[in-house]
């Protein structure tokens, strides 16, 4: 570690139990926790239990799911919930009562894992150590993240540390379909001055994430027989053009990004599901498309709404079957506006002088190409927030997922620093 951390930190760090730290990440990625699932339940009454015998105040709540969906910033989703949890967990500090000097937070949720036999032992969530990597789904996005914040609270209760200002934890799920968990622990009034939330930055600060809007694109045609299928139109074929138009618009699109995005299409426009026809030898009657669509940093997405629905509104305008037949685009599931810290703020700087101080290199300043809590804690809540945690992104929701042991202790310590120096020790 560098000579830049007082003596009174470099003891705090060396309480820092890197097995315990390893242990509490196995134990999370073993949980199964899907959007929607029982098991997104469980992974957060684990993250209340472990942050209880860590000795914080613990808000555990039943998520309102009618009454948020009813607010009219509410972020959308894309599975369904009968039930969701919300945990906060608060370190005591000598001034009880006042604002957290610093959240830290991660969300427990994953995506699918799709095929088992792509994973070690066809096992998703085995949660596996080989080389020095940790697997499973999840362990990269980011339940390392979360078990580096647990970690936090963990270090400072073994080091006998007393906080001047609290520090407050915030363990939420429905991030990987818009952000429900974040939403509603702003909404209950959980705040702060600043955040960190430990997303996967390899190595990377990253002070903007673009924003990322759930389309439907639902196109009609005229059913016929295969054998006689110029007496019908098929949906698929009148779909192409929207498509050839809507990738040109991508493309327009990424012209000229904000100088934080490196190397990247930060702006992507992709469709992941596209259905058409119910009959191998009918031409389709219908087609539905569904995907994201790129959002630019301090882009209202109401105005990228309307610019996507002019392309296609184009493209039907010049066809003489689309012009009679409009395709009809809605905008389902998670709608991630994006999100922006001043890159001048006093936290980044804080971040990078904790980086720095723990021996590790002074990490670039970046922007996320995906949607992202941030844009709930800088937006609804105000709260200057950033994004630096263990692992590389290239790694989340890909198969055989992944994250450096190595790396996230180093990204545990530089968090304990910060903690210490934003929220301050009680003399």
């Amino acid at each position: 570690m560098s000579d830049a951390l007082t003596p009174a930190e470099r003891s705090v760090v060396g309480h820092l139990d890197e097995a315990a730290l390893v242990d509490s990440l196995m134990e999370l990625v073993r949980i199964p926790s899907m959007g929607g699932t029982d098991a997104e339940i469980d992974v957060q009454e684990t993250a209340a239990t472990m942050l209880r015998d860590l000795g914080t105040d613990v808000d555990r709540w039943d998520v309102d799911l009618p009454e948020l969906a009813a607010d009219p910033l509410f972020p959308g989703v894309e599975v369904e919930r009968a039930q969701a949890v919300g945990v906060v967990g608060t370190v005591d500090s000598h001034e009880r009562d006042s604002m957290p000097a610093l959240v830290l937070q991660g969300h427990l949720d994953v995506v699918p894992p799709g095929d088992p036999l792509n994973w070690l032992g066809s096992d998703p969530f085995s949660a596996e150590i080989r080389d020095g990597a940790l697997y499973g789904r999840g362990a990269c996005d980011m339940k390392a993240g979360a078990a580096a914040n647990l970690a936090v609270v963990r270090t400072l209760a073994a080091a006998g540390v007393r906080l001047e200002r609290p520090l407050a934890v915030h363990c939420v799920v429905g991030e990987e379909d818009g952000g429900l968990g974040a939403f509603a622990t702003l909404r209950r009034g959980h705040i702060g001055e600043a955040a960190v939330i430990t997303e996967p930055t390899s190595a990377q600060i990253l002070t903007a994430t673009a924003g990322a809007l759930t389309f439907r694109i639902e196109v009609a045609g005229r059913s016929a027989h295969g054998s006689m299928r110029t007496e019908g139109v098929s949906a698929f074929e009148a779909f192409l053009p929207i498509h050839a138009a809507l990738m040109g618009f991508e493309a327009e699109r990424n012209r000229d990004p904000d100088p934080l995005f490196v190397g990247s299409v930060p702006y992507a426009l992709s469709f992941g599901i596209v259905q058409a026809g119910e009959w191998s030898s009918n031409v389709p009657d219908r087609l539905v498309a569904e995907g994201r669509f790129g959002v630019q940093i301090d882009e209202d997405p109401r105005l990228a709404r309307a610019r996507f629905e002019d392309v296609v509104n184009e493209v039907a305008v010049k066809d003489p079957w689309l012009r009679e037949n409009r395709p009809l685009v809605t905008w389902p599931g998670g709608q991630f506006s994006p999100g922006r810290t001043d890159a001048d703020h006093p936290l980044v700087g804080e971040m990078t002088a904790a980086v720095t101080a723990t021996g590790g290199t002074a990490p670039p300043l970046a922007a996320g190409v995906y949607g992202s809590d941030l844009r709930l804690y800088t937006g609804i809540g105000g709260i200057p927030t950033l994004h630096y945690g263990p692992g590389d992104i290239a790694d989340a929701h890909a198969p055989l997922e992944k994250v450096s042991i190595e790396q996230l202790v180093e990204v545990t310590r530089s968090l304990v620093v910060l903690t210490l120096r934003r929220c301050g020790v009680a003399g």
